[in-house]
């Protein structure tokens, strides 16, 4: 049996709009596009759009308050922050150290257009 994958599939007002907000804001690469679902990949991980479907309410943008974040991680989180909310994301926390077991670690966030929260940092602790 193979083995697990989680992905990410962001449920968004207009797909085509998502789709070319992710690739201008944060460089991420169009894998495929079925119109209103597309794949993308950022820095090589898959993740998924998904336009909003008002005939099953499973399928709705956030509106308001979400617990979920998407969490990226780059050598250059000051840059990545920055080049998403030039784009007309939301700032979130700034990009600052924290000291964690692994050493110092330097993140910070924004909420994109679409209502999805996104922390940015500069290395995994699952890696």
């Amino acid at each position: 049996m193979p083995e697990p994958v989680i992905s990410v599939m962001l449920i968004v007002p207009d797909a085509d709009a998502a789709v070319a907000w992710y690739q201008t804001a944060l460089g991420a690469t169009e894998l495929w596009n079925l119109g209103g679902v597309a794949g993308l990949s950022l820095g090589g991980a898959a993740f998924f759009v998904h336009q909003v479907n008002p005939d099953n309410p499973a399928e709705t943008s956030p509106s308001g308050i979400t617990s979920v974040r998407i969490e990226v991680f780059t050598d250059d989180p000051d840059g990545l922050v920055a080049r998403a909310v030039a784009a007309g994301a939301v700032q979130g926390s700034a990009v600052v150290d924290h000291q964690v077991p692994w050493g110092t670690h330097r993140q910070g966030g924004f909420t994109d257009p679409f209502g999805h929260k996104w922390s940015v940092g500069d290395s995994s602790p699952l890696l």
